[in-house]
């Protein structure tokens, strides 16, 4: 974001002090970002709005088997994620398994990150919680449809693995980063998921979304990531 001068700078200092987030703020999401001037909020005003279903019936078998090469690079899903949002990326036997980066930061709570392979420090967070997906859409899905959510770049990022084990299956309206400076990118990218597959929020998640956006009027929608309907060679439960 372009540095103002006088004014400007008290203004846009409300706003952060108000939503704890900067107006078009980048990301680590695979894809581009479009749009600006309330883009976001107009997104979020096109998502249906619904109770959430019950949990039952779910597992994460239900979206295929975890990090499948979705997109046919020869890489699994969480190693490309691992590239694309670390630093300083060392790898083991080839280009695809990385066994040492730096997460700097850690989106989630600011935190400088060393991800060395074998331990738990770095998480591969859905960005969208795919417990939150079934139950606001994903279980009347075609299976193929759950496994593209589940491997979407778009869907995924890297963060810290014990701030994200506190977010659960949480929805904007009962989890945000704690890092305030994320939480516009953050929702952003959640509303672009949900609009990307169809899914619905409820009442108390969009109200939650257009407050955190209401502070950052330019943040921008993602977009890209894969295909919405993973390749017939995959399956799920």
């Amino acid at each position: 974001m372009a540095r103002l001068r006088g004014g400007a700078v008290t203004a846009v200092a409300v706003l952060v002090a108000v939503t704890g987030c900067k107006s078009g703020q980048s990301t680590g999401s695979s894809g581009s970002r479009g749009g600006g001037n309330g883009v976001v909020l107009a997104a979020v005003d096109s998502l249906a709005v619904k109770g959430r279903a019950p949990k039952t019936g779910y597992s994460r078998a239900r979206f295929g088997t975890a990090w499948a090469d979705t997109d046919s690079n020869s890489c699994d899903t969480r190693d490309d994620i691992l590239k694309r949002d670390l630093k300083a990326v060392k790898f083991t036997g080839g280009t695809c398994k990385v066994s040492y980066g730096l997460l700097e930061p850690d989106p989630y709570s600011g935190k400088e990150i060393t991800y060395r392979r074998g331990s738990s420090q770095v998480d591969i967070d859905h960005v969208v919680p795919l417990s939150d997906a079934w139950q606001k859409g994903a279980k009347y899905w075609d299976p193929n449809k759950r496994i593209a959510l589940a491997n979407d770049p778009l869907n995924l990022i890297a963060v810290d693995a014990s701030t994200n084990r506190g977010k659960g299956d949480g929805d904007a309206a009962t989890w945000l980063p704690p890092n305030t400076k994320y939480r516009c990118t953050y929702v952003a990218d959640q509303v672009a998921v949900k609009k990307k597959y169809g899914l619905w929020v409820t009442a108390a998640e969009k109200a939650a979304m257009k407050k955190v956006l209401s502070g950052c009027p330019q943040q921008k929608l993602p977009t890209g990531g894969n295909p919405t309907t993973a390749p017939e060679r995959f399956r799920a439960r």
